[in-house]
């Protein structure tokens, strides 16, 4: 099917994300080379495209690829390492060591291609990654068949990757550079965060990033202490600093914002930040909670990451919807907060807005890449159906999703990859669980 140009996928359900809060019965998608070009009734198919090949998935619901708008993606290989720890304890203690003694090329092909394996199989076709050798990544991505925002690295500090500020600005302007052109990969600058990189730096990024037009996407109020040493060292609140650098615009993808007041979110509102919320590994680590319903009525663009698998520990994001629905329910005690439906454009059209890529992703209409993820509702813990919708959020699991297509071409089968060795890639894990691992043979379960 992959080498026909135009082919039509019919399915009990299409939620098209445009219009909200819409489910469209016994539909079909025609698509055409790398886009969708048609979406009608099943009941016209045969009159209007008499002659279309077409995959017929009864008990599925066609939805958008879904977008990880935060991950690590190599981080995978470090699932479990270091868990039930403090934020700054999990990264200085155990977190930054691992990386300095582990991380180099092999270790982020082989962590990204097991994180690519996971979002391919939970129905995410394109993710924000942050993280170091991102030329790697940008790879292994591309060998899939996936898309992918490829973080450019600054931190003010050396690693494996670059030994000083210049290298990380040398290094990401030249895969940034390698990249331009590409249909599934773009570029963000990729600033750690306001206690790791310094204002000269800050100042070079917003710089630059208006020159290539490029998001900007950086750890941002994550925690509470993170508030309290910017005062002491800066002088001013993190927020009020990047207000100061002029870095509070719509290129900004804040991550985690668990530490907002309320002057901050309608500082956030009034310059169009878009805002990363990442619940289970924010929960995990105890950073605190990010007030998502008092940011969606501020009028704030919310969407939603994974993080990385060292402290999520999965990459699902269609758990993580479930998360986030619930916990703003319960944080602002109103059940109205966040409905299933805004909690599915988080990982959809909100994410691809962040993205400034609304235009090409994140709903289901003529004209948008084809990039599908079809979810089988049919099993007994999804019956009865009487709302879509809310059977995606809250009663689904990634297991559900069967296939999936990133530009028209298809990329799993009845939850099968077609562009990776899963007993590869599982192989190579598992290695890399004896290396690290045996740093850690004090841990429960080592």
């Amino acid at each position: 099917m992959s080498e026909q140009t135009r082919y039509a996928i019919s399915a009990s359900w299409v939620v098209p994300m445009e219009p909200e809060n819409t489910v469209l019965k016994d539909h079909t998608v025609i698509i055409e080379q790398d886009k969708i070009i048609d979406l009608l009734p099943t009941a016209e198919l045969q009159q209007r495209y008499p002659d279309i090949s077409v995959e017929a998935l009864p008990g599925h619901a066609l939805i958008p690829g879904l977008i990880n708008m935060h991950a690590h993606s190599a981080m995978t290989l470090m699932r479990g390492l270091a868990d039930d720890l403090q934020l700054s304890v999990w990264l200085n203690d155990h977190i930054w060591p691992a990386e300095q003694r582990w991380m180099g090329p092999e270790y982020v092909h082989n962590g990204a291609q097991l994180a690519v394996l996971e979002y391919l199989r939970g129905g995410i076709t394109l993710f924000n990654d942050n993280y170091f050798y991102p030329d790697v990544t940008a790879a292994v991505t591309s060998q899939a068949g996936l898309r992918a925002c490829i973080g450019l690295p600054v931190i003010n500090f050396p690693t494996t990757w670059a030994r000083n500020t210049d290298e990380y600005f040398a290094r990401g302007l030249e895969i940034h550079q390698s990249l331009k052109g590409d249909k599934l990969i773009t570029t963000a600058f990729a600033p750690h965060a306001p206690y790791s990189v310094d204002d000269d730096s800050f100042l070079r990024i917003r710089k630059l990033a208006e020159e290539m037009d490029i998001p900007i996407h950086l750890h941002l109020l994550e925690t509470a202490g993170e508030i309290a040493d910017s005062e002491r060292d800066f002088g001013l609140r993190p927020l009020a600093r990047m207000q100061q650098l002029n870095l509070l615009d719509t290129r900004l993808l804040a991550v985690h914002m668990t530490a907002l007041n309320d002057a901050d979110i309608e500082t956030v509102a009034r310059h169009g930040v878009n805002v990363v919320h990442c619940p289970e590994s924010n929960l995990k680590l105890a950073s605190g909670i990010c007030p998502v319903a008092k940011l969606l009525d501020a009028g704030v663009n919310v969407s939603v990451g994974t993080d990385g698998a060292a402290s999520n520990n999965d990459l699902d994001l269609l758990g993580e919807i479930r998360t986030a629905a619930l916990l703003a329910k319960g944080f602002s005690g109103n059940p109205e907060a966040v409905p299933a439906a805004t909690a599915l454009a988080m990982i959809t059209i909100n994410a691809a807005r962040a993205l400034g890529m609304e235009h090409q992703l994140g709903s289901l209409v003529p004209g948008k890449q084809a990039d599908i993820c079809a979810v089988d509702l049919s099993a007994p813990e999804t019956q009865p159906i009487h709302n879509v919708i809310s059977h995606l959020v809250y009663a689904t699991n990634r297991q559900q999703v069967q296939h999936v297509w990133v530009a028209g071409r298809r990329l799993l089968r009845n939850r099968e990859p077609l562009t990776l060795d899963v007993e590869e890639i599982t192989s190579n894990a598992r290695v890399w669980q004896k290396r690290v691992g045996k740093d850690y043979v004090a841990q429960a379960g080592a």
